[in-house]
């Protein structure tokens, strides 16, 4: 396990390697939620030759936020509804709607699933426009179902093994989670991976 930090640019990892941007995106491979919800009313699969796809899918171009799992005042005293109507309310919207507007005017994008137009978008290192609306997207959507009420408690069986197995000890951990988080530039983020 290593802890991944991410800003709008980079990654850097926790045994001090930098990594491009496209390390977050070898995670999506794994995610089976991949947003294609919206308001489109026009339907095509993302039809890139790039793109190694054992089945054809046809998706909603337009994405919308996806809703918290849980009401916007159940994670109190920790974050305050008011916090999350803000967050998932506004700063996400707009992430959503700023990649919805460049989608309108791209024919070629329109239609990925938004883990693969996060890949293809990437560009190689060399990030298109849509790639910072898009990740940020994703980003949300993982922070979102990363948290539940009630939750924050002590891992157990083998998450707990190997985080101490990795880190030496779980308060090592998150010193370290907690260093990665606060040194982050600007508005980035970290994973256990």
């Amino acid at each position: 396990m290593i802890l991944l930090s991410c800003s709008s640019n980079h990654c850097s990892l926790s045994s001090n390697i930098m990594a491009s941007a496209a390390a977050p995106s070898t995670i999506l491979k794994s995610s089976s939620t991949s947003p294609h919800l919206g308001w489109g009313s026009r339907r095509r699969s993302c039809n890139l030759p790039s793109i190694n796809r054992s089945v054809s899918k046809t998706t909603v171009a337009y994405y919308g936020p996806r809703s918290p799992p849980y009401k916007l005042d159940a994670l109190e005293p920790y974050m305050s509804q008011k916090t999350l109507e803000v967050h998932w309310g506004a700063h996400h919207r707009n992430y959503v709607e700023a990649l919805n507007k460049q989608l309108e005017k791209n024919d070629i994008l329109y239609g990925c699933m938004l883990d693969e137009l996060i890949r293809l978008t990437y560009n190689n290192g060399n990030p298109l426009p849509e790639f910072n609306n898009a990740a940020q997207v994703w980003n949300h959507d993982f922070f979102w179902e990363s948290m539940q009420p009630g939750g924050g408690e002590m891992p157990k069986l083998g998450l707990l093994e190997q985080i101490e197995n990795d880190f030496g000890s779980f308060d090592n951990f998150k010193d370290k989670f907690v260093e990665a988080a606060l040194t982050s530039f600007g508005s980035g983020w970290v994973w256990l991976v």
